[in-house]
């Protein structure tokens, strides 16, 4: 008896050694596990206002984090530089002999010594962030977040702005079902449908033979699309500014969270790429315009947090804004098939998730973004109003105006394959309410100077749109005094327009509404097709003094919200 109490005393004995072991080595794991998030971790950014009324502040990172993440930044830096020049680089080492294997070697483990300086240095960073309780804090609210994304946590996450591809997904695009929305089953491979142009080169038929010739013009082309093309199409999108204006982007996110309680929230779209949106909502504040939606889409180096958002918001509508895919917290590259994916993701998460009618709907768009803005209207006709601020009709005219006239056909065909910003011919599509705003002294969508107004490209969008809608209207004679009345640069010369040819508003109202109760809505028209010359000129001033307004600025001068207003209708 008392061998065996002693037997088991024994075996007790060892199973608590044993359990200890095993404790602490699941203690080290989780230990190890912990240190790695810190290493790992997203860059925080900044705390916002909190509801009890808390200040926000920006964080700040003690002496080894701050230290070391500035050393990771400027590797980051010098590494983004090596990519962009990486042509000239190899050119250049080619040329002097160093792309050889004796030199090579040697290269690489220079290489690896810094990438394990660099490890180093990212351990340190780590220690730093376990030694401030700021970001432990942070930490252990994200990875909660992570586990359980219930809205409490999310509200909780909200309060701090940090690197956002580490935010938890808040809309997918086939959370809706096919029943719900038709348009899903519309989706292929490479995403949602576009209007594809119909190419036709002349002098080579399309044969096989013809594929094969121009097989050398299609790589020139990729190149020139997928390396400095889009690029300037999309300046926003390289990191280096994105880096540069981080400070300002920071300061605009941080009024839109904390004046405006914004709502910010990651969608993914269907090609993959994560779709950074902030959302503010004013149905609370029971008004006409608080339960109307406007959706933004910014300009080719525009950001919801500087953007184009402010000027809906200013004049009291709910807002709805999100970047470009590459640009801040979204990624991917902003090719034209990625932009309509990242827009028709956006359309969703406002029917579905943020329960708006589509007929509550408004696009607003500055610049570029009128190719999204357009795709949504043309593939979602019961969107309520379009709003295009200083776009244009078409990406090859200006793309002509900055490159050289010997690569004016490698140009084109560059444009029609990769980059197609047809917006005249999605507007086309659109059967509701419209208006444009044209900047009188832009810069950017002019093909000669910024004072010749006549080749500000926003007067071809307009002529396109009426010539569409109004084809009898619009014939030789409308569209020589449509082009007459573009001319005019001031409310002075548009008066004295008006007057010349005794513009009658409520005549030319009661025309277009007559038509439209013995014909109905669906555009085109055939109103004016048994009007006198005198009727159709003055429904052709009509019709564009209708459709488009004039904006006395630059092309990046921000819009005041006065100057927002929803497009005319009969």
């Amino acid at each position: 008896f008392e061998f065996a109490l002693l037997w088991t005393a024994r075996l007790s004995a060892r199973r608590r050694r044993s359990g200890g072991g095993e404790g602490r080595e699941t203690a080290a794991a989780a230990m190890m596990a912990a240190f790695l998030r810190y290493i790992s971790g997203p860059k925080l950014r900044r705390i916002h206002r909190g509801t009890d009324g808390s200040p926000g502040f920006y964080y700040q990172p003690r002496a080894l984090e701050k230290h070391s993440d500035s050393i990771l930044g400027w590797a980051y830096i010098l590494w983004s530089v090596s990519y962009y020049t990486s042509p000239l680089l190899l050119l250049y080492c080619y040329r002097k002999g160093y792309i050889i294997l004796s030199k090579i070697v040697p290269a690489a483990s220079y290489a690896s010594v810094l990438l394990l300086v660099l490890t180093g240095v990212a351990c340190l960073r780590g220690v730093g962030r376990w030694s401030n309780s700021e970001y432990v804090q942070f930490v252990s609210i994200l990875e909660e977040t992570k586990r359980s994304n219930t809205a409490e946590n999310k509200k909780r996450l909200a309060a701090y702005s940090f690197d956002f591809n580490h935010w938890p997904e808040d809309f997918i695009w086939n959370e809706v079902s096919s029943q719900k929305d038709h348009r899903l089953t519309k989706v292929s491979k490479t995403g949602v449908p576009l209007l594809k142009p119909e190419l036709k080169y002349r002098g080579t038929p399309d044969s096989f033979v013809g594929q094969i010739l121009r097989f050398p013009c299609h790589v020139v082309s990729y190149l020139m699309a997928n390396s400095f093309g889009r690029r300037m199409l999309y300046p926003g999108s390289v990191s280096l500014l994105q880096k540069a204006i981080m400070p300002m982007l920071l300061q605009g996110q941080a009024r839109l969270m904390e004046e405006y309680q914004g709502k910010r929230a990651k969608l993914i779209a269907c090609d993959g790429n994560q779709i950074d949106t902030v959302f503010v909502d004013r149905r609370s504040a029971a008004s006409e315009r608080g339960a109307k939606l406007v959706i933004c889409c910014e300009g080719n180096a525009g950001f919801y947090e500087v953007g184009c958002v402010s000027t809906p918001l200013e004049a009291g509508y709910s807002v709805l804004g999100w970047n470009h895919p590459g640009f801040a917290g979204s990624t991917g590259v902003p090719f034209p098939q990625n932009e309509a994916n990242s827009m028709d993701v956006v359309v969703q998460y406002a029917i579905h998730q943020l329960n708006f009618r589509i007929e509550d709907i408004i696009v607003y768009a500055w610049s570029i973004g009128g190719f999204t803005a357009t795709w949504a209207t043309m593939t979602y006709p019961e969107i309520s109003a379009l709003v295009l601020d200083a776009s244009f009709d078409d990406l090859v005219p200006l793309a002509l105006k900055v490159m050289p006239e010997s690569c004016k056909g490698l140009v084109t065909r560059t444009v029609r394959d990769y980059l197609n910003l047809n917006n005249a011919e999605q507007l086309c599509k659109y059967q509701g309410p419209v208006l444009l705003i044209r900047r009188t002294k832009d810069e950017i969508i002019t093909t000669t100077v910024p004072e010749d107004i006549m080749s500000n490209r926003g007067n071809d969008l307009l002529l396109r749109f009426l010539q569409f809608r109004y084809p009898k209207v619009m014939a030789e004679e409308g569209v020589r005094v449509v082009r007459e009345w573009l001319g005019a640069s001031n409310p002075l010369q548009e008066t004295a327009l008006y007057s010349r040819y005794e513009v009658d508003d409520d005549w030319c109202t009661s025309v277009l509404q007559s038509y439209k109760s013995e014909h109905g809505g669906q555009f085109p028209w055939t109103v004016g097709d048994d009007m006198t010359t005198d009727g159709r000129r003055q429904l052709a001033i009509f019709l564009a003094h209708k459709h488009m307004k004039n904006f006395d600025a630059t092309h990046c001068t921000p819009l005041p919200s006065y100057e927002f207003a929803l497009p005319w209708s009969l």
